[in-house]
């Protein structure tokens, strides 16, 4: 039987960019991943690059650098990942203060220019121009989030690297260490091995006994197939309720009900938005839902009409086009920073998870990563 040097959990974004970035630096690594197609964060993913999201050095830095891969990552993985540079608008609705909202972006690298209603309408022609205080404008950038991820997989395969699609039902242990992974179809040793499977990694932690500081939400969006017309940027709501969900889902007070099934930590939110990819298609969303189990039972019908009814206000022309309802996990950390590192209670297990601002940080935070299992010192496996 191989023993491999890493196992990869998870064949998203967060798996496929790191098993890569492992076999650059001549590691023997295998990925597991349940489903060749997996509906998942990076499968229904809007794939923004929001380069200008730094609150720091070290965040501006890596933001920084995933906006430099992303620029000759096409090149380097030999796959088309569909970058490119888009207008990100950022609606203000007429209940919200336009200077409080404004005064909540001035933490980041680079601060939004304000639009007035008629200025957010000639950046989007398609925008109701009536239902809004105005816009935040950044530049900003996209990729296409699944061909990105299956360009890096190919890249993997080619430079030796396995791909099983497997589902993983536990972690094979012995005296607190980690020496491989259970699947439906077998087992798997390794010398180390890396949660890169999103939300679904809390439940393998738990069923270790480990409660690990990262979360996840349920994500519901509408993807619909191309459509005959086009919109020029990226729109979302410039008052995000999703971080509040975040905080409100993870207070001391909430956290032991995430061990418990059938929970609402915090009630449902809609940040109304949409992105039209390459191809002319649309995804439109989103509600965000904390519920402490991985296979909730959610009312699809309600949730579109909802999503629906929230992106009819500000782009009417959008909200009937005909489309599917679609629903994910999305893991995130309530300090808002990934938890990559090494588990301390667990030798040989390691996490990488609970990003925000993914698709920028992945692609450098993998590379660094990567250099770290070498034995080179990472600033960022510091936090």
């Amino acid at each position: 039987m191989t023993t491999y040097d890493w196992i990869v959990i998870g064949g998203g974004i967060t798996g496929a960019a790191l098993a890569y970035e492992l076999t650059q630096q001549n590691f023997n690594v295998l990925l597991l991943e349940k489903d060749p197609n997996p509906d998942n964060a990076t499968r229904y993913s809007y794939g923004g690059l929001g380069f200008w999201g730094g609150t720091n050095e070290q965040t501006q830095q890596l933001c920084t650098e995933g906006w430099q891969r992303h620029q000759q990552l096409s090149a380097e993985l030999d796959g088309e990942t569909e970058f490119r540079e888009i207008d990100l608008l950022m609606t203000i609705a007429p209940t919200d203060s336009v200077e409080a909202v404004q005064a909540s972006y001035h933490k980041f690298a680079i601060a939004p220019t304000f639009l007035d209603p008629q200025a957010a309408q000639d950046c989007e022609p398609l925008l109701n121009r009536d239902a809004i205080a105005g816009a935040l404008h950044l530049p900003h950038g996209h990729v296409h989030p699944q061909k990105t991820t299956q360009a890096y997989l190919q890249a993997f395969q080619r430079q030796g690297g396995t791909i099983q699609y497997e589902t993983v039902v536990d972690l094979v242990h012995r005296d607190r260490r980690v020496t491989g992974v259970k699947t439906t179809n077998g087992s798997y040793t390794a010398d180390r091995v890396v949660l890169c499977a999103g939300g679904r990694s809390r439940t393998i932690l738990q069923k270790m006994g480990i409660t690990a500081p990262f979360y996840f939400t349920h994500a519901e969006l509408i993807e619909t197939p191309p459509v005959d017309f086009s919109l020029r940027a990226m729109v979302v709501p410039a008052n995000l309720q999703r971080l509040a969900l975040q905080t409100q889902a993870t207070q001391a007070g909430v956290q032991p009900l995430w061990q418990q099934p059938h929970q609402e930590l915090a009630p449902a939110i809609l940040d109304a938005g949409v992105i039209q990819f390459q191809d002319g298609h649309l995804c439109i969303g989103q509600i965000s839902r904390a519920l402490s189990d991985t296979k909730a039972n959610i009312d699809s019908s309600q949730s579109e009409a909802q999503m629906r009814a929230g992106i009819a206000s500000i782009l009417p022309k959008i909200a009937d086009t005909p489309g599917q309802w679609h629903h994910c996990l999305v893991a995130f950390s309530p300090e808002k920073l990934p938890q990559i590192g090494l588990i301390p209670e667990i030798e040989g297990l390691h996490l990488f998870a609970g990003f925000t601002n993914t698709l920028v940080l992945v692609p450098s935070l993998a590379r660094r990563f990567a250099l770290w299992a070498t034995g080179a010192r990472e600033f960022i496996l510091d936090i």
